[in-house]
């Protein structure tokens, strides 16, 4: 147990890919503030969502219980179950201050967001996507209000799913940096917990102009992809996902975004019907320059309030981005590494290991026990990860953790325009990868370790058949593993 317990700066991002980190291999992309905390900490290289998609996964984590278990599967949901306890509420139990900024998504978040029944935050300051025409409560349109700005007429302003946002000074991540910055300098005698969670780089592609001039969309590189692309997924056109058809990123049409007029708060979950890929990784890379700069901030905050050293720094994101892999935009019932590897660095300067990379097999289920297991609490029996405590200290081997990953999808995204209410999950080994989606004969198989580009699938190939039906046995196997313990055993009988 720590002498101290620490504070926790828990920082998540939406929807931001595993490759979006300079110093972990993107060339084009320019991160110091997270090159920093790769330094000072341990940066898991293998990090995997449990789903592809946004309430799902942050239920995930926030419970350290799969999705087969906690049932909150879709976006949208009417509320969040009573019966589900959040991490945070085991840490307010335990004497700590835990605060939120920004998304919690949890329930639905088209209106102002039913907040959990004991979710443990003293400091509640919530903002969903920064299309701020919420009733009173939207936090971040109260914050532009009090500086005399019209949330609805500075949003309106907005052209399309790719194009120059608002200015920096009143993005809604400055407004995630200011909220952070005063929870921190809070006068108070006992240690905290603060989740900090910004809508970016969620699309629709919006940076402040200042950041994306900061990027050449003639200089980014273009997405994976081959020809095959094409008619390979047409083959899954049944099972959801917002892209409806991929398309050849080298070919632009020029024709006219269909979505270009649509409801701006339809633009994150709508994808452009015709858009310059380049330019969205352009504006997608400078979203998160932005993210960068602003998680400085409150770290400076940090060092300026004498907590830097004994605070626990958590850097992620829920899920990742296809953006424009395969011919396919945003997000859905697809388990290709864009979408479902993610960024995990943590930092905490008084116990962990500094400029490591572990490449051991890890997931967002094992956070929530991570951090209880920081700060010297018991982990409830009902949590489902496993801690990386002993890999962030250097207790055990940093290269394993593991012996596979899984993600799970369950009608996630849904609406009139799915296709249908898909069941699909994926299993993962560090080698292969085997995608299997309910009443649908089409599947994958991948070979990473030879196909890191996810292209050739060998699901359809005869001579593979024995290697299917070994991947298909230890998937089974392994999402059995992801049921609950259900109430705990007090009797042999």
């Amino acid at each position: 147990m720590p002498k101290k317990r620490p504070n926790i700066l828990w920082y998540c991002t939406d929807q931001q890919r595993f490759d979006t980190i300079h110093t972990l291999g993107n060339e084009y992309i320019r991160t110091p503030v997270l090159d920093f905390l790769v330094k000072e900490g341990v940066a898991f290289t293998n990090a995997y969502a449990q789903s592809p998609v946004c309430t799902p996964s942050r239920a995930t984590f926030l419970t350290g219980r799969y999705p087969s278990t906690h049932h909150v599967h879709r976006n949208g949901n009417e509320c969040f179950p009573d019966s589900e306890v959040l991490v945070t509420k085991l840490f307010a139990d335990q004497g700590y201050d835990c605060g939120l900024v920004g998304k919690l998504h949890l329930s639905k978040g088209s209106v102002l967001e039913r907040r959990p029944k004991d979710d443990g935050y003293c400091y509640y300051k919530w903002s969903h996507h920064p299309n701020p025409d919420y009733p009173e409560g939207h936090d971040y349109a109260d914050w532009l209000k009090e500086k005399g700005v019209d949330p609805i007429k500075l949003y309106g302003k907005l052209q399309g799913s790719v194009c120059y946002g608002v200015p920096a000074e009143l993005h809604q991540t400055t407004w995630c940096s200011e909220m952070a910055i005063e929870f921190i300098k809070e006068n108070r005698n006992i240690p905290w917990l603060l989740s900090v969670n910004p809508f970016d780089p969620h699309p629709p592609f919006d940076p402040p102009k200042e950041y994306a001039d900061l990027y050449n969309p003639e200089e980014m590189p273009y997405p994976l992809f081959r020809e095959s692309d094409l008619n390979h997924q047409k083959l899954f056109k049944d099972i959801d996902q917002q892209t409806k058809e991929a398309i050849n990123p080298y070919k632009a049409s020029g024709e006219k975004d269909a979505t270009q007029d649509i409801p701006r708060g339809d633009m994150g979950s709508i994808p452009p019907t015709n858009y310059d890929t380049r330019q969205v990784k352009a504006y997608y890379y400078a979203m998160i320059q932005q993210i960068d700069y602003q998680l400085g901030r409150i770290i400076e905050a940090l060092k300026e309030t004498d907590q830097y050293e004994n605070t626990m720094i958590i850097f992620m994101s829920d899920h990742g981005e296809l953006l424009g892999d395969h011919g396919l935009i945003y997000k859905g019932c697809r388990f290709f590494e864009g979408l479902v590897h993610v960024p995990l660095i943590i930092s905490w300067p008084d116990r962990s290991l500094s400029g490591v990379n572990s490449d051991a097999l890890v997931e967002l289920v094992d956070l929530a026990p991570t951090l209880l297991d920081a700060a010297g609490f018991a982990i409830p029996y009902y949590m489902q990860g496993k801690s990386l405590m002993p890999i962030v200290t250097g207790e055990k081997d940093k290269s394993y953790h593991k012996d596979s990953v899984i993600c799970e999808y369950h009608g996630a995204i849904g609406g009139n325009t799915m296709y249908d209410q898909t069941h699909g999950i994926m299993y993962y080994d560090g080698r292969y990868k085997i995608c299997i989606y309910e009443g649908h004969e089409v599947g994958e198989i991948y070979d990473l370790e030879n196909d890191p580009g996810e292209f050739d699938n060998l699901w359809f190939e005869k001579e593979h058949k024995d290697l299917k039906l070994e991947l298909l046995q230890k998937a089974m196997k392994r999402y059995m593993t992801t049921n609950s313990p259900g109430v705990i055993r007090a009797a042999l009988y």
